[in-house]
């Protein structure tokens, strides 16, 4: 999955356990589980209340995943990186 350079840094995915909350707001997709009326909400059906829910749980979901998984800067000194280094092309 990820791949060690020569210089020692990890480069490609990264897996973290905190990704998996992402799957979370995807339930929204399975319509079955929330297509009926009832419990109403202040007059509004299920499924429109669930669905307004589900952005917030999906906003928030993100958001505790940005927080987790984010990289804490290494150095105060900015990237030097050289052209080669940001070539991802063999053909010339």
């Amino acid at each position: 999955m990820s791949t060690a350079k020569h210089d020692g840094k990890v480069r490609g995915f990264q897996f973290s356990p905190w990704n998996l909350l992402l799957i979370v707001p995807l339930l929204v997709l399975v319509t079955p589980l929330f297509n009926m009326d009832g419990p109403r909400l202040f007059g509004m059906p299920f499924f429109y209340w669930f669905q307004f829910l589900m952005v917030a749980v999906g906003v928030l979901s993100t958001w505790i995943v940005y927080l987790m998984t984010r990289d804490k800067p290494t150095g105060d000194a900015p990237d030097k990186l050289s052209v080669e280094d940001l070539d991802e092309g063999d053909a010339r």
